[in-house]
């Protein structure tokens, strides 16, 4: 007998079905009119026809003929990041393996992919956030040829995948599978690593000291191996649908890596309208999926970026999320998993332990997921239980562990690492934010101090340098909304806070900027709604004013009286505006919703 839905998870799915009516509805049926439409190639002009397929070699009779399936391939390639690296060879793969089946393939276009482990503490990081956006647009313009019958999508990074799945949802009338890069091997310990980090930030080594450390933990191609917003990503694919059962935590190019990818190709085709089991992608994503990946979001500690980018990828889709869905769905899932910065394992050894075919498994047992949304693989979420083997050359899926292979990185729901979510929604006088809090240690998640105030970054560490941290601090950095500054990521503040957390203050950040998957012990309110720019209560506070930063009861208050009657502060905000391409974004500034509306410059 199927195990009953949990009660909240149900009743929060129901909420978001009818606060969806109004814009889920138009959605679906523009969906409907384009699948009836179907692809226009065979109703395009000749010379448009010769154009479409004039590169095409040995394609382009069974192009013309229009026959056989075509098949879009959208990439993020570049060979600056590890991460994307490995699609290089994926296109020969997928084309291949699409004439093996009797279709066609053909690179539609290309996205960009921008690393924010490079841009940290860069100007360029205030870019990172639009670049989802211009990446969902990229891929709109890749497809809107509407020469293809399916299409996959080659993205893994943090905001490649949402800014792909939002073009999904724009293209929803036709069958998308997603395919991951996978994780580079291991190399030194992040345990080690944010050591030498905080060394560094402590004056205790050298930069020789910390390259070195640096380069062994990111050594080749792959994703980076800590739980990040990277990997948080392909945890929501499997949990969502869209990957192939098994496939997120594969090492690059591998034979199983490669079967996949094969696999992946042949499956898009079958999936067509011209195959024998058609399932747009807008059937895929639908209110079901999205609270499943908000259940797998809370019971891995995923990244706290998903928070915003889970919202823009529902509303593209008609979809109305709420933090306060994400905060109901995490008081009922436990955290099922410690990887880094949650802990001393990454990704591989997580995967190795059982990964996500045992926490899907265990969840759907639980009652904890919705068993029965439609995937690239098939009816029900079952499938994603088991995991892929290549048996001499042929890939087969076989019968996941039934049971954690190492209880110290993965635990059942019945006996987890904590009985509650990794996310936690604060809100209060000074607003409304959101913290990551699987990694903050119990005592560590209250705080209640004076501020100090800071707009950039660098200020933060140039008073930590000056030695100006001597007692609990809530150290507020603002004006880093999206509509001041694009929303860059606070991450290369955690060392120094850090530091100061091991000298035994009682410290947190308040930001209405973001903070990097990676965050760790250190708690962080972040996200702050309204942000600065718009005249938030994190506008008017000033240095000393007293602060709660409550993660246990959900609490983000002003303490010091009068505040709210001060006029806000306007700092001059003029140099964000240009540089490294800052000023091409200016209309993204202007026009940017809020963090908890999805900070999307489409709707908004």
């Amino acid at each position: 007998m199927p195990t009953p839905l949990n009660d909240t998870i149900a009743r929060v799915t129901d909420r978001i079905i009818a606060r969806s009516e109004a814009t889920r509805r138009p959605y679906l049926d523009r969906m409907r009119d384009a699948v009836s439409k179907g692809p226009a190639r065979a109703h395009l002009s000749c010379s448009g026809q010769a154009h479409a397929f004039a590169a095409a070699g040995p394609d382009q009779r069974a192009l013309a003929q229009g026959t056989a399936g075509n098949l879009g391939i959208v990439t993020a390639y570049n060979d600056m990041l590890s991460a994307h690296q490995p699609f290089e060879r994926y296109p020969d793969l997928i084309r291949a393996a699409a004439r093996a089946a009797g279709g066609t393939a053909q690179v539609a276009g290309g996205v960009p992919a921008m690393c924010d482990g490079v841009t940290q503490g860069e100007p360029g990081m205030e870019l990172s956030l639009f670049s989802r956006d211009a990446i969902a647009m990229s891929a709109g313009i890749a497809l809107t040829h509407n020469t293809f019958d399916a299409a996959v999508f080659l993205g893994v990074c943090d905001k490649i995948v949402p800014g792909l799945v939002i073009a999904a949802q724009a293209f929803g009338h036709l069958p998308i599978v997603f395919l991951p890069a996978g994780p580079m091997t291991s190399g030194i310990s992040n345990d080690e690593k944010a050591k030498v980090r905080q060394q560094f930030a402590a004056g205790e080594c050298g930069r020789d000291t910390l390259m070195a450390a640096e380069m062994a933990a990111y050594h080749g191609p792959g994703t980076c191996t800590f739980y990040g917003t990277a990997n948080t990503n392909q945890m929501l694919m499997e949990f969502m649908g869209l990957h192939l059962p098994g496939s997120s935590f594969v090492n690059p190019n591998t034979p199983l890596r490669d079967a996949l990818t094969v696999e992946g190709a042949r499956r898009a085709l079958a999936l067509s309208a011209l195959g024998n089991d058609y399932t747009p992608t807008c059937d895929i994503l639908d209110e079901r999926a999205f609270v499943n990946g908000i259940v797998g979001l809370n019971a891995t500690g995923g990244s706290t970026n998903l928070l915003i980018h889970l919202v823009a990828m529902a509303r593209a889709g008609g979809i109305v999320l709420d933090w306060e869905d994400f905060s109901d769905l995490s008081d009922v899932t436990p955290l099922m998993a410690r990887v880094y910065p949650n802990g001393l394992a990454d990704v591989n050894h997580f995967h190795a332990a059982g990964g996500l075919g045992y926490m899907i498994g265990d969840l759907l047992k639980s009652g904890l997921l919705h068993p029965d949304t439609r995937t690239v693989a098939g009816q029900g979420l079952e499938h994603y239980t088991a995991e892929p083997k290549l048996i001499g050359d042929a890939l087969e899926w076989q019968p996941g562990a039934g049971h954690s292979l190492n209880d110290k990185i993965l635990r059942p729901a019945a006996d987890p690492f904590q009985p509650t979510g990794g996310l936690k929604r604060l809100k209060g006088s000074l607003g409304t934010g959101v913290m990551k809090i699987s990694a903050v240690a119990p005592e560590h998640r209250v705080v209640e101090a004076r501020a100090r105030i800071f707009h950039d970054q660098e200020a933060v560490k140039e008073a930590f340098k000056a030695g100006e941290f001597t007692e609990d601090t809530i150290v507020v950095v603002r004006f880093q909304g999206p509509k001041a500054n694009g929303m860059p990521e606070l991450h290369s503040l955690t060392p120094v806070l850090s530091v100061l957390q091991s000298r035994g203050l009682k410290v947190a950040l308040v930001t209405d900027g973001r903070m990097s998957g990676a965050s760790g012990k250190v708690p962080a309110a972040i996200h702050v709604c309204p942000e600065a720019l718009d005249g938030g209560p994190i506008a008017r506070l000033q240095d000393g004013d007293l602060l709660r930063v409550d993660a246990e009861a959900g609490v983000l208050d002003i303490l010091t009286e009068g505040v709210a009657d001060r006029p806000a502060a306007t700092p001059d905000l003029s140099a964000n505006e240009t540089g490294l391409g800052r000023e091409l974004f200016a209309v993204f500034r202007q026009t940017v919703g809020s963090a908890d509306t999805g900070a999307t410059v489409f709707g908004a």
